[in-house]
């Protein structure tokens, strides 16, 4: 039987995931300040999204479920 992951911050996906992000947010801090509601936004919200809806599939109960989340993460 395969170890279950107690909590989403053990899965690596999401550990790769959520340095993605913060790797963004950093660099994003660089770009110019007349991209801030554009560009900077728009990679921000998109890195974001990729480890909540991990951690939202990792939550659900079924497989379906899981499946349509991870599917949203990718």
């Amino acid at each position: 039987m395969a170890n279950k992951s107690q909590s989403f911050r053990e899965v690596i996906v999401w550990q790769k995931a959520h340095a993605l992000a913060l790797a963004i947010y950093r660099t994003t801090e660089a770009f110019p300040k007349h991209e801030i509601f554009a560009l900077t936004s728009q990679l921000r919200r998109a890195a974001a999204s990729i480890p909540s809806n991990f951690v939202e599939g990792f939550r659900k109960r079924t497989k379906p479920d899981k499946a349509r989340f991870y599917n949203i993460a990718q």
